[in-house]
């Protein structure tokens, strides 16, 4: 088993399922919360990732497969998806796929779904597919303000992580994004994504 990264909620580790790749997601236990109140909130975290994994198939998002859930020790294991992530692709290759992720996006959205952690590491190109992958933030939610939250992030990762190309990325996914959700809603949402922003660069420490 082979640590791939260690993170702020969960490491993420390569491993074997039946002969195959796999990767295991283990929530690891927090020393500065309540014991029993940790282990609920991980289980609990743990229940609701493994059901979105699997609920956002049924409406055609390529997502991992579950192969097994341990409740006991907050772990999921899951397909591997082999591939490259979508923020280690060429800028052409990412304004191109923008477009593919956008409508995604909107497809989550339109099924009140919020991904919760949209960055650009966490869609995968495989075999000319794109995968979305780390539903550990996800949440049900039809509220506009938190799909706009979803938007603001993957704005943000545009125009951090790719500079050169953010304008031409974030309009493509938006054109994506419409398509699926449709112009009113869209208009909407990218509203509220501009009030997010706003908040932001007006807010004071006090």
């Amino acid at each position: 088993m082979k640590l791939l990264k260690k993170g702020a909620e969960a490491d993420i580790y390569l491993t074997q399922w039946d002969g195959l790749p796999a990767i295991l997601k283990i929530r690891n236990a927090k020393n500065y919360r309540n014991p029993i109140l940790d282990a609920k909130i991980r289980k609990q975290r743990t229940i609701r990732e493994s059901q979105t994994i699997s609920e956002v198939k049924s409406f055609g998002i390529p997502s991992p497969l579950v192969y097994f859930v341990n409740f006991k020790k907050s772990s999921i294991l899951m397909q591997e998806i082999p591939g490259i992530t979508i923020h280690d692709l060429p800028d052409s290759k990412i304004i191109k796929l923008s477009r593919e992720m956008g409508k995604l996006v909107g497809t989550m959205h339109k099924n009140g779904i919020m991904h919760g952690d949209l960055t650009t590491s966490n869609f995968i190109l495989s075999k000319n597919k794109v995968y979305v992958i780390d539903f550990g933030l996800s949440q049900k939610s039809f509220k506009p303000e938190d799909h706009a939250v979803d938007l603001r992030l993957i704005k943000e990762i545009l125009n951090s992580a790719h500079a050169k190309i953010m304008e031409s990325a974030w309009k493509n996914f938006l054109l994506g994004y419409k398509l699926v959700v449709g112009p009113t809603k869209c208009i909407k949402i990218t509203q509220l994504v501009s009030v997010i922003e706003s908040r932001g660069r007006y807010a004071t420490v006090i």
